[in-house]
């Protein structure tokens, strides 16, 4: 059979008629070839969401928005085509949010697992809108750069009143100050240099004296460990028996026990040994003077004088 050219016209404008619809259909995010399910969600500021824009669960896309219509009460009517055999309860909420930093607003259904009613193409859905990124960092950094401007206010006073305190004097003398400040410290590096300098020469010498820094250390333990031996402890409770016993003579003494105490304490006792030595004194004074007649030695018998004692003697004996 031949096909005219009539036959081939007509073929070649519905192919054309079809062609086009379906791609002014899939424009306005309708796919001829795919079954959708259409739900719905109203919405008080659509924050910027176009038409054709995704729809995500968990990420993944499901779907596109369809239209978007205001109503007679003016909230906005927003028309999903969701293709996916997920089940989506009734109670499942659809928020808008920001996909990124410069990326246009999606709308992303969020399943309530709990709820087994699931919802039916021509459903409603329960429509939030998510904080977006630039909101919440606007909400974190609006405080701080209040807090910025209290600061540079600060500042900018600060300056004022410094300015304002230091006059051309003023100035002139904290110039003047920071280069005593920086000639002294140049004359500290300049010190602290030489200093290196001496350890450098001197670091035999340092070395001497610090290893007989440590044989003095190791004697030092060596005598601690010679005390430790010794038993200090024991010298130390004799040492205090004998002072105790000290201490015990000492009272007694004190009190008049004993020979040394009644020395100490009996004043008849010490009349008289004061008398009895005195005596003794006369006695040893009279040998001396007068030796013959303690020893008499007489060859042709010769009397011996009498004796006669001393008055102021025998008168301080009396006394």
């Amino acid at each position: 059979m031949k096909i005219t050219r009539e036959i081939k016209t007509a073929i070649l404008v519905i192919t054309s008629i079809l062609l086009f619809i379906w791609g002014y259909s899939y424009l306005k995010g309708k796919d001829l070839f795919n079954s959708y399910k259409t739900f719905y969600s109203v919405y008080e500021n659509v924050e910027g969401l176009a038409p054709s824009a995704p729809i995500t669960i968990n990420g993944l896309i499901v779907g596109k928005v369809k239209t978007i219509t205001i109503t007679e009460n003016g909230t906005l009517l927003v028309e999903l085509q969701v293709n996916t055999d997920f089940p989506i309860s009734k109670s499942s909420t659809v928020a808008i949010y920001d996909a990124s930093l410069i990326g246009g607003k999606q709308l992303s259904i969020r399943p309530n697992y709990n709820d087994k009613n699931i919802a039916e193409s021509g459903d409603y859905l329960k429509g939030v809108v998510q904080v977006s990124l630039m909101d919440s960092l606007g909400d974190k950094v609006s405080p701080a750069l209040a807090k910025v401007e209290k600061l540079m206010t600060s500042a900018d006073q600060l300056v004022i009143s410094f300015n304002e305190v230091l006059d051309a004097k003023g100035k002139a003398d904290l110039k003047k100050s920071l280069a005593e400040l920086s000639a002294t410290m140049e004359q500290f590096h300049k010190v602290a240099a030489n200093a290196n300098v001496i350890l450098e020469e001197n670091k035999g010498q340092l070395k001497g004296v610090v290893s007989n820094f440590n044989k003095v250390s190791d004697n030092f333990v060596k005598i601690s460990d010679s005390l430790n031996k010794a038993d200090l402890g024991l010298t130390v409770r004799n040492l205090n028996a004998t002072l105790a016993k000290v201490d015990g003579i000492m009272k007694g003494i004190e009190s008049g026990k004993g020979t040394m105490g009644k020395l100490m304490k009996d004043d008849a006792l010490y009349a008289n040994l004061s008398k009895t030595s005195k005596e003794l004194e006369l006695l040893l004074q009279d040998v001396r003077l007068n030796p013959t007649r303690y020893v008499n030695v007489s060859v042709f018998g010769k009397k011996n004088k009498p004796y006669v004692a001393p008055k102021d003697s025998i008168t301080n004996v009396k006394n």
